[in-house]
This record gives C-alpha cells, structure tokens and sequence, in this order.
C-alpha cells in the first residue's frame, strides 16, 4: 500500500499530523476523509475522502477538489474501493457542487488508475510531484448524469 502512497510507512509523527489534518479539514472546509470499515466485522480496512490539499504541484488543482483512497492490501481487489469511492464522489457532488473533481495516481499503480476509470475520470498529464511521476486525472461535471 505504502508503495503507491510516498514509498515508506508513515512514522508515529506523521501519522499523528495526517489525523489533525484529516479533522481540520472536516472543521474548516467541511470535507475531509472517513475510515472505511467492512461492515459485518467493523474492522478497519482503510480510508477515502475528498479535500482541498494545496499540493505543490504543476498545474495546480485549482478550486478541485481532490478524492483520495487506500485500502489496506488484504481487502483490496473485493469491490470496497469502488464502492466506498462512488460514494465519496456522490457525497462531494451532492455537497460540495465542485466545478470538476481531480485525483492524482502513482503511474505504478494499475488498480488505482482502473478504479478512476470506472468512476469516470479520464487522464489529465502526466507530472510529478514531491520528486515523483504522478498522473492528475478529472471527473468532469458531466459524468454525473452517466454515473447517476
């Protein structure tokens, strides 16, 4: 899972930072992430949301909000993904109204880019990003009427 996500388990600190981060977005702009449990255990098997990170990256995601997920590598390749992202997105596009909404993949990571094109987005460039290929895509507005 790490691989895809900065290449390195987080430390106990930057673990900590992500959940403060995770509720100030919730307190601030009023989205963020949930954790994404498997309903007949409740365990834990990951998380999804949607948020404005202001990365650092070229070109900018500019008033897009960004969908974010990762599931533990035991629960992935079952459905949890799709279906805990579609309703990420549903949410996001109920509430927030977004003019598009972007995500970015590590050009590795072939289950991730095949999720986003089930959910409708489509490639926007390929860039890099903290020193790494990434490639942005979007979700047009318009695929709400062919998801809906």
């Amino acid at each position: 899972m790490t691989r895809h996500i900065g290449g390195r388990p987080q430390t106990g600190e930057e673990v900590w930072a992500r959940m403060m981060r995770y509720a100030g977005m919730w307190s601030l702009l009023g989205m963020g992430f949930w954790a994404v449990e498997e309903r007949a255990s409740g365990e834990f098997i990951g998380e999804v949301g949607v948020m404005d990170a202001r990365r650092d990256i070229t070109p900018p995601f500019l008033n897009e909000p960004e969908v974010g997920w990762s599931l533990q590598p035991a629960w992935q390749g079952q459905g949890f993904a799709l279906e805990a992202v579609a309703a990420a997105i549903d949410w996001a596009e109920r509430t927030v109204d977004p003019p598009m909404l972007v995500c970015m993949i590590s050009p590795g990571n072939t289950p991730s880019m095949r999720l986003a094109g089930k959910l409708g987005f489509r490639e926007r460039l390929r860039t890099s990003y903290r020193d790494e290929p990434t490639v942005q895509f979007e979700r047009p507005p318009m695929m709400r009427q062919i998801h809906a």
